[in-house]
């Protein structure tokens, strides 16, 4: 081919070639019997894929670092693309009923140590539907708190939740039943899980690392809501005012609904007494019976605290 120095040539395409590149074809099976037997035990080793699709290479111990800027990476894009700014953080135990499966459950109880009286385990059993059956009303109050905050239409502003069923499903299905878009973090657990039904597809996020789902539920966080629960709830309810209470994590509204319940679960008054909190430190979180107390109370406290909480009011 004649080619003219002074002339700019056409520009080449972007992927295809006139003329095939000389590894775009095997070797010829004519020139080694073996070729194809050859390439199909290299091509399909391991080593062969590409780093970022070898998930057995993902998953080894000198790539945890990796995994753990993936788990935080997913989530912060994910939240930042959907204009999600603040959150209302709301926990709550997975054993928390609705108040229409607690009253069935304790009728069922109640029909069972009828039938067999005096049997402990049964009279154990009537004795835990009771308690699920009195303190099936805060699944309401989630369920409204959910609502108001869903029903306040500020877009930036959400409830996020554990992702998982009783007091956190309660607050995704109050802020759906309002129309609004509403999160929940979920945890990668050795045993089959499924999210609760009324998050937004989209924003239920599934993490490995508990440390990291940690992260993203203080990181957004305007207030912290607690219903009665359990060791989870603990866990978190603890991290967050640890947080506070150092300095580590900004202020925000922490509030622990059902006093009675709480107080039973631990004695703030007494650890302040025994000199392990300060008296200081009692007052990083108050108590509230129903949503409308706990939602006041919020943006109350944002308003002294000159951070009003919704874009309206800024």
């Amino acid at each position: 081919m004649n080619h003219t120095r002074n002339k700019v040539p056409p520009p080449a395409h972007p992927v295809e070639r006139r003329e095939p590149l000389p590894w775009e074809q095997p070797k010829s099976a004519s020139e080694d019997a073996d070729t194809a037997a050859r390439l199909r035990a290299i091509m399909q080793h391991p080593s062969y894929a590409e780093a970022d699709r070898d998930v057995d290479f993902l998953h080894t111990d000198a790539n945890r670092g990796l995994r753990l800027q993936l788990d935080y990476l997913k989530a912060e894009q994910t939240l930042s693309a959907h204009g999600i700014e603040r959150t209302i953080v709301i926990f709550g135990s997975t054993r928390l009923r609705e108040p229409d499966t607690a009253r069935r459950e304790l009728e069922a109880a109640h029909r069972e140590a009828a039938a067999h009286p005096g049997d402990v385990a049964r009279t154990r059993a009537l004795r835990l539907a009771e308690r699920r059956m009195d303190l099936s009303r805060y699944y309401d109050v989630g369920r409204e708190l959910g609502r108001l905050v869903g029903a306040a239409g500020d877009p930036g502003l959400v409830v996020m939740t554990g992702g998982g069923p009783g007091g956190m499903e309660a607050a995704n299905r109050g802020a759906c039943d309002a129309g609004a878009e509403t999160v929940g973090l979920n945890i990668k657990l050795p045993r089959e899980q499924y999210p609760n039904p009324y998050l937004t597809p989209g924003l239920c996020l599934q993490f490995h690392y508990f440390a990291l789902r940690k992260l993203h539920f203080m990181k957004r966080a305007a207030a912290i809501v607690a219903l009665p629960g359990g060791f989870g709830t603990l866990d978190e309810l603890f991290g967050a005012l640890t947080l506070i209470q150092t300095r580590k994590a900004a202020p925000i509204p922490v509030v622990l609904i059902g006093e009675a319940y709480w107080r039973g679960v631990f004695d703030a008054d007494f650890l302040a007494e025994a000199g392990s909190i300060d008296a200081e430190d009692c007052e990083l979180f108050w108590y509230a019976e129903t949503a409308q107390e706990a939602w006041s109370g919020i943006l109350d406290w944002h308003a002294q605290n000159a951070s009003p909480l919704l874009a309206t009011d800024r």
